[in-house]
């Protein structure tokens, strides 16, 4: 089960005892925001897309947030395209609803967003769809070995 090796990952980290896990689907901002009590803002979201070769570029950004396609091809040079479900599993090693920048495989880049910084406490998922662990944006750059803040993002309409 994909928590629990999230579980093992974040112990090394000193992280695994925030992670919390629901009776209810947190697979969605929403849904998320509404198991913790928090602000649907404050979920960290984890958008996976196509990294132009065999791999996947993997941005955390607020969940009022969504990618912005010029500034997305202005740092990669190509267009943004979303992974399917399938290629998501098979890049991530995380279902759609649970995905999160940790224990992942080799051939994922992952970087944050600069919408989580305004946020003291942020909750990314935690390899299920029905899981977070809260965390600070310094916790959180340090155990998704994020390579770097960018802006990625713009505010959803």
């Amino acid at each position: 089960m994909s928590v629990e090796k999230v579980r093992e990952y974040l112990s090394e980290y000193g992280l695994a005892e925030r992670i919390r896990e629901f009776d209810v689907s947190s697979a969605t901002v929403e849904l998320a925001a509404e198991a913790l009590g928090t602000e649907g803002a404050r979920i960290a979201k984890s958008i996976t897309l196509h990294d132009g070769a065999d791999g996947c570029i993997m941005i955390i950004c607020a969940g009022d947030y969504k990618i912005d396609n010029s500034l997305f091809k202005g740092k990669f040079g190509f267009k943004a395209r979303m992974l399917s479900p399938d290629e998501a599993l098979a890049l991530t090693g995380h279902a759609v609803g649970g995905i999160c920048p940790f224990a992942l495989p080799d051939g994922v880049s992952v970087y944050l967003d600069e919408s989580l910084r305004r946020f003291d406490k942020i909750y990314p998922a935690a390899g299920s769809s029905a899981s977070a662990v809260e965390l600070n944006c310094d916790e959180l750059f340090a155990a998704s070995q994020a390579l770097s803040w960018e802006t990625l993002c713009k505010p959803r309409d």
